[in-house]
């Protein structure tokens, strides 16, 4: 077979061997609007977060807190702290799932909202019957999936990092944010 003839061939099998799959569902305004859509204002009060404040995170939640900034806004209804919207990453199975959960004042979910899915599989954690789950969560609930967070057949790593995720802000917001001005 010529070589002109094996790129004929190949061609074709490279596509099929590297799907892309990623969605954008949300941009960030999109988000905050959904998740507090009683607020105003939205300001942005990035978290900065050394390698002794990360640890603490872990050592609360058990999770480990990668980036040392954390994208937080501080949603406000004229001036008045309504809570807080914050912009995370967790790895899927693969690839990253970037979501936005809003954390009122006193440290309870209000909701989530998926801006970003790549995987192949698993993207129906992005449907409202399963975030719904997550939303009144605080750090006093187990957040076990099966338990009170159900699984989704076929994303079950999206649904256990999403759900750690959360608790990893929960834990966040009682270390970092519930004091903030």
């Amino acid at each position: 077979m010529a070589a002109r003839d094996w790129n004929a061939f190949l061609l074709p099998m490279a596509v099929l061997a590297t799907p892309a799959h990623a969605v954008d569902y949300l941009t960030v305004a999109q988000a905050q609007l959904l998740l507090f859509p009683g607020a105003t204002g939205f300001a942005e009060r990035p978290l900065r977060l050394n390698d002794e404040q990360r640890e603490r995170v872990k050592s609360a939640s058990g999770l480990r807190q990668r980036w040392e900034e954390q994208k937080v806004w501080r949603a406000e209804r004229d001036g008045a702290l309504q809570g807080w919207f914050i912009v995370d990453e967790v790895i899927g199975k693969h690839e990253f799932i970037t979501y936005a959960a809003a954390i009122s004042a006193d440290g309870h979910v209000l909701g989530v909202e998926i801006l970003s899915y790549r995987e192949t599989h698993g993207g129906q954690i992005r449907d409202a019957a399963w975030r719904k789950h997550l939303a009144g969560k605080t750090l006093a609930d187990p957040f076990k999936l099966d338990e009170d967070v159900p699984n989704i057949s076929g994303a079950t790593l999206s649904c256990r990092n999403v759900m750690d995720g959360v608790k990893r802000l929960l834990t966040l917001h009682k270390l970092f944010l519930a004091k903030a001005p």
